[in-house]
């Protein structure tokens, strides 16, 4: 075992044991020893001592309802201080390896060793735009407030890991941790209303202050040495990497709860912060430069100042005070003060360059590349709102509104006209200079919403915002009514609008839809300088399956970039991706140089969302880390693209798609009782009743699982560890592989990276599959009927686990990713008694109505503990 892995252990050992301590504190000797046999019992069950798991299912089963809570409370909070140690030793090995810097200049070394120059090289790293995008989607099931508590404890076992540490010192920091694993204990884990978007949003600036603003300047620090070691050139002045942008308050699509004037709320908010932060940052500065002399330029700016410095930024102080107060004001009271304040980030960043300039003209570069810089860095980063806000819409809104006006104008019926007819419109009103719309004019509830926001943009910044996203795009048409709602308000029409293509059927129309948006001069003329698509996952995975989805996403990134470079645009594909494998997440660096050669073409957005945000960027170090991995592998992706598919793998993947999609229909869409089978086997409906975010589960009023969002559908398969969403279909493609299909499928792992990377998440998700959990869930829940179809999805999962070893050539799963391994066995013992209780919980609830408040709010935590086991939500 190596010395991180021992560590590792001894963190988790240590935490487990105050944890231990704390419980026994509160509720006695009797129940923690009761809480210790069930650990026991599920070590050693397994182990494979049949007897002991069927005691502890024994159990756990004969609980009476007030033992629930304590029970899944201690071990919800055992697997959520283990995430906290394995979180800290991820930075520890990279420390301890190669630290942050050391990662960067590897990779860097990496791609100058394979024949590209350093001008090359500096060339695409200046050109570098990352733009992280934050996503509220319902998927962050530990409240904030515990959040910061696990802050703290990482806090302190970093504080711990030190040789020089005295024996009061130790204690010390002992005492602190075991008074904050006390207050998580007493700390109730679930929320009990719903977050407001606005909520969201706040939670989205939270994340922002307590880790990427420290980020920042030590990443940006690290990068422009990497760089300097191996091109012997800086890091741009004059511009910034890594942006940030949101969808918490933006994001209307299917959410009623966003509207205009929060969206307008959530814009302030963040202005308002940012003036907040950058405040202090100016008032450190303020004390730190007493400097007398100045360039000329600054001196013609401040006068003869004895502390020019100092001049300046007290000016620029009360210029970030009065910006404070302004939109402080307008939140509370919905008007403005006249007040002089920042409007864009350029009249707070020329100050500061201002004062830069001027130390390296004094030959000061040591303080002007201090926490001077660091201010420089944040501002590019973060702009005057810390992030940018996307604004997303369904396109049927947008066709409800034209279709609304023009019948008020007797123009005709919107909606019946093809689609050419649509385009004749849409850009004849472009070009047209007098408005559509008469001012007077009131449309209908839903159609002022929609025109609502269209104001709300037209009055802010366009640095303010991200992109108008519209999702469910199928059409030229779909784009060009956004552009003519933007311009009939006076909005930027330079705002990226940005096509969403999410199912199969529209991805595979996103190339001729683009051809035909780009092929229109007029349209060219009002794009802006480059044409943003975004590339849906969730959907299309929930739509077809994993398999298909992914190879869907593929060839149309393929179209994409041909067509791109046809028609000679600029442009950034836009990758909504899930948390989950089943939604298109995975490893940062492995998705990023899995992706078609040519899309990560030195742009790349991609959504960050739910609990991934807290696992990437849950504290400065961890979000250090991430960019680090960003930012190599965006480099790598655009210097060193993948290979060309060769015809044969193609073929092979055409075939493997094809069959798994028709598996996965049959399954999904075809069998009747599959649904039924879902709402009894897993704790779908419950889910709903979890406050996890502003959204409904559901688009509309319907139920059904066609009408489920794609993240509660997989939340509930993962609660159970099924994962269906990530896995299904493609058993049925890799089965039977005779001798030359088999020898095919190990040559595209072997240098296909979009196959290698498919391969191993799949695998990933089947190590942390369990089958005998999921008969333990049918037989308690499921009718009888039901259960020769749960029986099938068993056989077709070991299956696939057998195909993947055959392709990987092992024996087991996870044989070459020992960390991986090692981190789910640890946490079985402790999920097991979460699975078995909540199977339980859920029986109590169905078939029994005395069973009610107490058991509803166990089984809410049994959720959250079993998300924290498995690192996954939605």
């Amino acid at each position: 075992m190596s010395d991180t892995q021992t560590s590792l252990r001894n963190n988790i050992r240590l935490l487990g044991r105050l944890l231990g301590e704390t419980i026994q504190r509160h509720l006695g000797e009797t129940f923690f020893d009761k809480i210790e046999t069930i650990r026991t019992l599920a070590l050693q069950a397994r182990h494979g001592q049949l007897q002991s798991k069927q005691t502890l299912i024994e159990i756990l089963r004969q609980l009476p309802d007030d033992e629930l809570l304590p029970v899944v409370k201690a071990f919800n909070q055992f697997l959520n201080l283990a995430n906290i140690a394995e979180q800290y030793d991820s930075v520890k090995r990279q420390r301890s390896n190669l630290d942050v810097r050391d990662t960067i200049d590897a990779s860097l070394a990496e791609i100058l060793s394979r024949g590209i120059t350093q001008q090359e090289l500096y060339a695409a790293i200046d050109a570098l735009s990352i733009d992280l995008v934050l996503t509220a989607h319902p998927t962050e099931v530990v409240r904030r407030t515990l959040i910061r508590k696990y802050e703290v404890v990482a806090e302190l076992l970093e504080a711990l890991d030190h040789n020089d540490l005295s024996v009061h010192e130790v204690e010390d920091i002992t005492r602190t941790l075991r008074q904050v694993i006390t207050e998580v204990w007493h700390t109730n884990e679930i929320r009990k209303l719903r977050p407001t978007p606005i909520e969201e949003a706040q939670w989205g600036v939270a994340v922002i202050e307590n880790s990427f603003w420290q980020a920042i300047p030590r990443f940006a620090r690290s990068l422009d040495q990497a760089i300097r070691q191996c091109t012997g050139a800086h890091l741009s002045l004059d511009r910034f990497p890594v942006q940030l942008s949101s969808w918490m308050g933006g994001d209307r699509d299917g959410n009623p709860n966003v509207t205009a004037a929060v969206t307008e709320r959530v814009i302030l908010h963040g202005r308002c912060s940012a003036a907040k932060m950058y405040l202090k940052d100016v008032n450190a500065l303020i004390a730190q430069l007493s400097m007398q002399f100045c360039s000329e330029e600054l001196k013609s700016m401040v006068g003869d100042s004895e502390e020019p410095y100092r001049t300046l930024l007290e000016l620029v102080k009360d210029k970030l005070r009065a910006t404070r107060d302004w939109c402080q004001y307008k939140i509370d009271h919905d008007k403005a003060l006249d007040l002089d304040i920042y409007h864009c980030t350029h009249e707070l960043l020329a100050p500061l360059q201002l004062c830069y300039r001027s130390l390296e003209q004094q030959g000061l570069s040591v303080i002007a590349n201090g926490e001077l810089l660091d201010a420089i860095r944040r501002l590019q980063c973060f702009g005057l709102t810390l992030s940018k806000l996307d604004i997303r819409q369904e396109a049927s809104r947008h066709t409800d509104v034209l279709a609304e006006i023009l019948q008020y104008l007797e123009l005709g019926d919107y909606k019946s006209w093809d689609e050419q007819q649509r385009q004749i419109f849409l850009l004849q009103e472009l070009r047209n200079k007098r408005p559509l719309l008469p001012v007077d004019w009131k449309g209908s509830a839903d159609t002022n919403e929609i025109i609502d926001t269209f104001r709300v943009v037209a009055g802010q910044q366009i640095e303010y915002l991200g992109a108008y996203v519209i999702s469910m795009a199928a059409n030229p048409s779909d784009v060009l009514a956004v552009k003519l709602l933007l311009k009939e308000f006076g909005a930027d029409l330079n705002l990226s609008v940005v096509p969403l293509f999410e199912t199969l059927v529209d991805l595979a129309g996103a190339p001729q839809c683009i051809d035909s948006l780009l092929s229109l001069s007029d349209y060219r003329t009002i794009m802006g300088d480059h044409q943003q698509v975004m590339i849906g996952y969730s959907d299309s995975a929930k739509d077809a399956g994993q398999a298909a989805a992914a190879w869907a996403q593929y060839q149309a990134q393929e179209q994409l970039v041909k067509l791109f470079h046809q028609h000679a645009t600029p442009f950034t594909l836009f990758h909504g991706r899930g948390g989950s494998v089943g939604r298109g997440g995975g490893p940062t660096h492995l998705a990023i140089l899995a992706q078609a050669p040519g899309s990560v073409n030195g742009r790349l957005r991609v959504t960050e969302q739910g609990e991934m945000i807290r696992f990437k960027f849950g504290t400065s170090k961890l979000t250090t880390q991430t960019l680090s991995m960003y930012v190599s592998a965006v480099v790598q992706a655009t210097l060193l693209p993948p290979p060309e598919v060769k015809p044969l793998w193609r073929k092979q993947m055409i075939s493997i798609a094809s069959q798994a999609v028709t598996s996965y229909r049959h399954f999904t869409q075809d069998n009747e009782e599959f649904e039924i089978y879902f709402q009894q086997v897993s704790p779908i409906k419950e889910l709903g009743q979890l406050a996890l975010g502003s959204r409904p589960n559901n688009r509309g009023a319907d139920k059904g699982i066609k009408s489920l969002r794609a993240i509660p559908w997989t939340f509930a398969w993962m609660q159970i560890r099924l994962m269906v969403p990530a896995w299904l279909g493609t058993e049925k493609a890799l089965e039977g592989a005779n001798d030359q299909m088999l020898k095919n499928l190990q040559d595209m792992h072997r240098h296909w990276p979009f196959f290698r990377t498919h391969i191993d998440l799949v695998e990933m998700v089947l190590a942390k599959t369990d089958s005998d959990m999921v008969e333990y869930y049918e037989k308690l829940l499921v009718d009888s009927r039901l259960h020769p179809l749960g029986k099938q999805l068993r056989q077709q999962l070991s299956n696939l686990k057998d195909s993947v070893n055959l392709i990987k050539r092992q024996s087991h799963l996870l044989d070459n990713e020992p960390l991986i391994r090692d981190a789910i066995n640890l946490r079985n013992p402790y999920l097991d008694p979460l699975h078995y209780l909540q199977a339980e919980m859920l029986r109590r609830l169905r078939f029994n109505k005395e069973h009610q408040d107490t058991v509803q709010q166990a089984l809410q935590v049994t959720i959250a503990g079993i998300a924290a086991g498995m690192r996954n939500t939605g």
